[in-house]
């Protein structure tokens, strides 16, 4: 997310950190090449060349700080600037007000309305609401099922559709199934086109005024970059959106729509879609995004993340066992099971302040899920007992393990090398100094006391 334009960043940056002190010439030349890495990145012209103006503007002004270095300074308004040009402050869906809040998603067809549905759906269930999906796209019968197989999967209600009829009567008629049944959230997954037309704003026209709607939100493929700003600017002068979901945006290292969505419709991003999984689904910080665009990473959501996935209980067992010397592979597992509930490695590492100038470094390590994989499929195919003493793994069991898992013998002896390593870290780790914290202190006889 966003890799392309960081590293161009970085480049500016690391010159304007060389220089003691910065000129007018210097710092207009920085945003030069700033601007560029916009466009680059796909923003929209206008929308760079006024966040450019308005950084030098500032940064030749009186008003930096001077406790900053001249390089740390224009950072600093790049940051702030960035900030706004992504928003300003979080934007929460509004969900209150004349219930069922209704939330109808639109957008063009390929957009991930369908999927984006569910994801909300699973995201406002676990916040406590009770969820009523309602597919109301009803010319691709495949969106009807696929939105009931996302309910199945959910455990949430869906509204019973059929392609006979018409969208708006669909609408109507969830919006009274769901106040009867006392359902208070209804997510309403609408019809796309594959470029907009009078048919479509007349349809989505027509349920916004059958239906009172407490949010209307265009969802957009982040990946089709000034594409997606214009539809998004097509679709609020017709319709009057009250915010923007942007999907695929894991794959998305330009984030061109991103920066200019909100600056070209007026329109805040609410979410944020970084995966395929139905958790991938993010509320979207215009803060937290600017840290990362410029490599300072994301610890507030990294925390946010560990918090949903780590349990309490399972981490203190650890903790304990870590103490004792008796983390086992079987424990290696548990702690795999745990990271991957985080999302992707490269979206967990990308939360790390600093981590693409550690991925420049040559021989840096770089984020595998293949090895992964490789590491769970192994561990898997040991036994209970083996697990828990990895000592009596000798040859012929690791050639079994081998076979189990689809790898080879030299892979299962990676895995047993480095876990025999960690270990040994650990065992050195507390040994240290400051891990002796824990332990009685030696009583020194009087006449030796200072």
């Amino acid at each position: 997310m966003f890799e392309n334009l960081t590293d161009r960043l970085e480049g500016v940056f690391k010159k304007l950190r060389g220089h003691g002190v910065l000129t007018e010439d210097n710092i207009k030349e920085a945003m030069r090449e700033v601007r560029m890495a916009l466009l680059e990145a796909d923003v929209n012209y206008r929308v760079a060349k006024n966040f450019v103006e308005t950084v030098t503007e500032k940064a030749v002004g009186r008003g930096v700080s001077q406790k900053l270095s001249p390089g740390q300074q224009v950072i600093k308004l790049v940051h702030e600037e960035l900030v706004e040009l992504l928003g300003g402050n979080t934007e929460h869906i509004r969900l209150d007000g004349h219930q069922p809040a209704a939330i109808m998603l639109a957008g063009l067809q390929g957009s991930g309305k369908t999927t984006t549905s569910g994801k909300l759906a699973a995201q406002l269930k676990k916040q406590g609401r009770k969820v009523y999906l309602v597919p109301a796209d009803v010319y691709r019968p495949a969106a009807i099922e696929q939105l009931q197989v996302l309910g199945e999967r959910l455990d949430v209600p869906v509204h019973p559709s059929t392609t006979d009829i018409k969208p708006v009567e669909i609408c109507t008629q969830a919006a009274a199934e769901a106040r009867e049944k006392n359902y208070d959230t209804l997510i309403i997954d609408t019809a796309g086109r594959l470029h907009v037309d009078e048919a479509l704003m007349d349809e989505l026209k027509d349920i916004q005024a059958a239906v009172p709607l407490a949010e209307v939100l265009f969802v957009a493929d982040a990946m089709t970059g000034q594409d997606a700003v214009t539809v998004a600017d097509k679709f609020n002068k017709d319709l009057e959106i009250s915010g923007v979901i942007l999907t695929k945006m894991e794959g998305d290292a330009r984030g061109g729509a991103a920066l200019s969505i909100k600056r070209v419709t007026g329109k805040p991003i609410k979410y944020v879609g970084v995966g395929e999984a139905l958790d991938a689904l993010e509320v979207f910080h215009p803060d937290r995004t600017a840290s990362r665009i410029l490599g300072m990473g994301d610890v507030l959501t990294l925390i946010e993340k560990a918090e949903e996935v780590v349990d309490k209980k399972k981490a203190d067992k650890i903790a304990k066992k870590l103490k004792r010397n008796e983390f086992t592979l079987e424990d290696f597992l548990d702690q795999i099971q745990q990271i991957k509930k985080m999302g992707s490695l490269e979206q967990i590492m990308g939360m790390v302040p600093g981590i693409n100038k550690l991925k420049q470094l040559k021989d840096a390590p770089q984020p595998d899920e293949k090895e992964l994989a490789k590491t769970e499929a192994i561990i898997r195919s040991m036994t209970l007992k083996e697990r828990r003493n990895h000592r009596i793994i000798d040859a012929s069991r690791r050639q079994r393990i081998a076979a189990g898992s689809g790898t080879s013998v030299a892979e299962v002896n990676r895995v047993l090398k480095s876990y025999s390593a960690m270990l040994k870290m650990l065992k050195k780790m507390r040994g240290k100094p400051g891990a002796m914290a824990g332990k009685k202190r030696r009583k020194v006889p009087k006449g030796m006391r200072r």
